[in-house]
């Protein structure tokens, strides 16, 4: 069976072009959405998604009506073809019933895993020369090496519980454990 999805972002768009397109293309059922793509809840695409079988066609007028990203299309596309449903894309020609459109889909997805790649490289050099500067990622420290040196001398002393010390720092007692405990692996 050949069953479309159509989508638009906004309720004032119109469907009407791209179920036509499907119509033409012999959809048996459409499946029609007014909702962002970016929105994790689109009702009838997860219908969509639940009524596709194993010998199924999936027909969309355009790539984007059907995944925000690159990365999102492959996933969903190659979750389509692991159970056993082909996939076409009207607009790019994208058609995995063939071996020619399969390879287009493959070449795609090839693009977006490089494009991944290369943003993680950046990222890890970004990180890097940040470290190199002196910068560290993350969310600050609650406490200075001066402050948990001060914090085991008063625990040291045993004139105050860990609860006290922690209070005194206005810190939970975990953070004042864990702490200590970078303290001991410093050595000081």
């Amino acid at each position: 069976m050949r069953i479309g999805y159509c989508r638009v972002s906004t309720e004032e768009q119109l469907l009407d072009l791209q179920r036509d397109a499907l119509k033409a293309a012999d959809c048996e059922r459409i499946y029609e959405e007014k909702a962002s793509g970016a929105k994790e809840d689109r009702v009838q695409h997860y219908a969509m998604l639940m009524a596709l079988r194993k010998g199924d066609v999936l027909v969309v007028w355009k790539l984007d009506r059907l995944a925000r990203s690159m990365k999102q299309l492959v996933t969903l596309v190659d979750d389509l073809h692991n159970r056993g449903i082909q996939f076409i894309s009207l607009q790019e020609n994208i058609d995995t019933t063939s071996a020619g459109g399969e390879l287009m889909f493959h070449i795609f997805a090839a693009l977006a895993q490089f494009e991944r790649g290369i943003i993680s490289e950046r990222t890890k050099a970004g990180l890097a020369s940040a470290r190199a500067r002196g910068r560290n990622g993350g969310r600050p420290s609650k406490m200075t090496a001066k402050q948990t040196r001060a914090a085991k001398k008063m625990l040291d002393s045993g004139e105050m519980s860990g609860s006290e010390v922690a209070s005194h720092f206005n810190v939970s007692r975990g953070t004042l454990y864990r702490h200590l405990g970078q303290l001991k692996h410093v050595g000081k």
